[in-house]
């Protein structure tokens, strides 16, 4: 590493409508290693607020390089030469007044040290790096976040920080729990998709990584390359950490953990309908429980992508960012015009992967006061040994009955048991949170292992009157059903002590002390967490709900296998049980029609 680490910064205010200036440097306080970051700023103010990103997907790889087909389809007026994945285009916002500050996350790009991605350390480094740019020359003191994913999940947990300048923020699809949201569905591993992101968004992208500019991924290390072993030695792999480790009180996840009531700057919260296994649930809960005066809750629908670049998103934004970085609230977010919930309401049988409903233009919106909605209507469907799930709450059986499917299966397997509504009189709504409760057993298989657990996956189907499925855009642009649940049975235990917990999303601490047995024949009722939902059924059109042992359609590639899902702890069959004491449903959360 140079000596004069300020000597590696290079200033251009002649190429670009805006002043660029690469590799700042920040030296950390909070512990070892370095940030570099990449200055844009308008040449006609000597003063603006300023929009950070810090992240691993490598602040000098151009958009067009990291996600092709991604970029392609944007909004061209957020095409441009620095344009990166899921951040503020720089070209666009420096005419609106901001400055953008882009970091690369420390151990990866040009920022030497250990790359320990969604831990303390990088919350620490991020509120750094807030910190020296409230107080550079040009900066107002005022700082806001902006970005998508990754860049919105790293602004729940440097803002409970309250780093000195930080003035708002906008976290668009952003996990807010690392364990709940992202790692650990109901306490089942995510292991494909941190394998995937952790290959392909942070080992590509690595300090001292050779070969990089020759792949077109940004420029080599400034310092030259480092050795496989040391390359190692500075990684911390998500997708390796998590396989190890089980339960929110071990060290790595509590590491990982902070308070949502300790934000207290304005925020809006922008959750996508669509995103049914990844961002969502972080969103609502973000919203729910962060402390701050002035906070807000908008939904989106379509691509993770397109949606927060759109015009109409993007003068939200601005608004937004106007109100509380630039003290001119045109729109009226500090007097109570803007609403506190902002709804995108999904109806009808729109294409899924068209480009309308990528974008989510297709849909209507409506205003809200607070989530979850005041005149919800709990209603439960139960299901019943014909498969049928109605709103009748059926007789109390004479006899046990029970149906079963496979303990271990995977989306091609093609085997679940669904349940399914009767066509729709009239236009119903549902929107908000949902809860099941089943009750379900294992027996092993003849001359087989003895099972030792269960893992539940339930998803909520929407059907068409000519009983076509109605599918929605998911995250990639890839065919999503209405919402998914999860959850290990050994890990069943609720708290309903704990203040968050709500009949309709049951709170679970996930503790080690929290695992209880399951043993073969035992019944066991279990209420799982379905993700919130939005749609609205016209008449003629159906729900259904299905139970199985692993993943169905619908999953992409945040699929739940891994070494953990065995046969000699999950193998056998399962069984939903019917019969006195073994009342099964679903609680929809039924908005009355106006």
């Amino acid at each position: 590493m140079p000596t004069a680490i300020q000597d590696l910064l290079k200033v251009d205010d002649d190429s670009f409508p805006y002043i660029y200036e690469e590799n700042h440097t920040v030296k950390l306080q909070s512990g070892p290693g370095l940030v570099r970051l990449n200055v844009y700023r308008p040449k006609t103010q000597a003063k603006c607020p300023v929009l950070i990103t810090y992240g691993p997907y490598g602040k000098d790889i151009p958009y067009k390089d990291f996600l092709p087909h991604s970029f392609h389809d944007l909004n061209p007026e957020h095409q441009s030469v620095h344009s990166a994945f899921e951040v503020p285009d720089p070209e666009y916002w420096t005419k609106e007044g901001y400055a953008i500050v882009r970091a690369d996350e420390v151990g990866t790009g040009q920022s030497p040290g250990i790359c320990d991605t969604m831990s303390k350390s990088t919350s620490e480094a991020f509120a750094e790096v807030i910190q020296w740019a409230a107080d550079q020359h040009w900066s107002t003191g005022k700082v806001g976040l902006l970005g998508i994913s990754y860049f919105a999940g790293t602004q729940w947990r440097v803002a409970a920080r309250r780093p000195r300048g930080l003035a708002a923020i906008v976290p668009y699809e952003g996990m807010a729990d690392y364990y709940r949201d992202r790692c650990r569905h109901g306490g089942i591993l995510t292991a494909p998709f941190l394998k995937f992101w952790m290959d392909r968004q942070v080992k590509s992208n690595l300090y001292g990584l050779p070969g990089k500019a020759a792949r077109n991924w940004g420029p080599d290390t400034i310092e030259g390359d480092l050795s496989e072993e040391e390359l190692q030695a500075n990684l911390r792999d998500q997708a390796v950490d998590n396989a190890q480790h089980f339960f929110r009180d071990d060290e790595y996840y509590a590491s990982r953990d902070y308070s949502l009531e300790d934000i207290d700057v304005p925020l809006l919260s922008v959750g996508n309908w669509g995103s049914i296994v990844v961002h969502l649930r972080g969103n609502i809960e973000g919203y729910l429980n962060a402390g701050s005066q002035y906070k807000f809750l908008r939904f989106t629908a379509g691509r993770h992508d397109l949606p927060f670049y759109s015009k109409a998103e993007v003068e939200v934004q601005k608004s937004f960012l106007s109100a509380f970085l630039k003290d001119d609230d045109y729109a009226g977010w500090k007097t109570g015009k803007m609403p506190k919930v902002d709804l995108i309401l999904r109806q009808g049988m729109i294409q899924y992967d068209s480009h309308a409903a990528a974008t989510g233009e297709v849909y209507s919106r409506r205003a809200e006061n607070e989530w979850p909605l005041a005149r919800t209507d709990y209603t439960k469907y139960y299901l019943t040994p014909q498969k049928i799930l109605t709103s009748e709450e059926p007789s109390t059986p004479s006899h046990h009955t029970r149906l079963s499917y496979r303990a271990l299966t995977v989306p091609d397997d093609n085997e679940y048991i669904r349940f399914e509504t009767a066509a729709a009189t009239q236009q119903v709504e549902i929107t908000g949170h949902i809860v099941a409760r089943v009750h379900v057993s294992v027996t092993p298989d003849l001359g087989g292992p003895i099972p030792k657990d269960i893992d539940i996956f339930l998803t909520i189907r929407h059907w068409s009157a000519d009983g076509k499925e109605i599918f929605f855009t998911g995250p990639i642009g890839n065919p999503v059903p209405v919402s998914k649940g999860w959850q290990r049975v050994s890990l069943r235990k609720i708290n309903t002590e704990h203040p968050n917990h709500r009949a309709y999303r049951p709170h679970r601490d996930f503790f080690s002390t929290d695992v209880q047995p399951v043993l073969p024949g035992e019944i066991y009722p279990v209420d799982v967490e379905i993700w919130p939902t939005n749609l609205i059924l016209n008449p003629g059109e159906k729900l259904s709900l299905e139970i199985s042992g692993g993943d169905t359609q619908g999953v992409g590639i945040f699929s739940h296998e891994s070494p953990e899902r065995c046969p000699e702890r999950f193998g056998g069959m399962n069984y939903i049980h019917f019969g006195p004491g073994h009342l099964n449903y679903v609680v929809l959360p039924v908005i009355p029609v106006k």
